[in-house]
């Protein structure tokens, strides 16, 4: 049972997978539905603060370098103006869409690409980190009874 939590705590680190894949594996593999929740979940948030802190670091550090320096100054580029046009008109508004995009568990929309759109697009930390905890907490919710209606099916 333990192997089996740590791996459930390692894929929920894992970009693009994270809690989407984590949870139903997590329930599939026999571990009790709460302590499978808080093994993902914790995994899915411990990333989010480096992200956020290091997202821009490594643009501007990136944006020297020959190889990836255009694509990076064009991340930076278009995530100031972006964040500028969206805040304006957004206001918090932006959180809740941050909410909704990290919640919905589509491909590419988890925790990693919503702290990486928070930080670029320069909102407070703070907010961010509530609006992606309540996402990846959406994200279960769905995950969860997919899981379970999926393992209901099969039985």
């Amino acid at each position: 049972m333990l192997k089996k939590s740590i791996y459930a705590f390692l894929i929920s680190m894992l970009p693009l997978i994270e809690l989407r894949g984590a949870l139903p594996y997590a329930l599939a593999s026999g571990i009790p539905t709460l302590p499978a929740y808080a093994i993902c979940i914790i995994g899915n948030m411990i990333p989010v603060p480096f992200i956020y802190f290091f997202a821009t670091s490594v643009l501007n550090w990136g944006r020297t370098k020959p190889v990836i320096g255009r694509f990076c100054q064009f991340c930076i580029e278009k995530g100031n103006r972006a964040g500028a046009k969206l805040q304006s008109s957004a206001g918090m508004g932006l959180y809740v869409a941050l909410l909704l995009f990290v919640g919905i568990p589509l491909p590419g929309t988890g925790a990693w690409t919503g702290t990486f759109a928070a930080s670029i697009l320069h909102m407070d930390f703070k907010k961010s980190v509530v609006a992606v905890m309540a996402g990846v907490l959406l994200a279960g919710i769905i995950m969860g009874l997919l899981t379970f209606l999926g393992i209901q099916v099969l039985t």
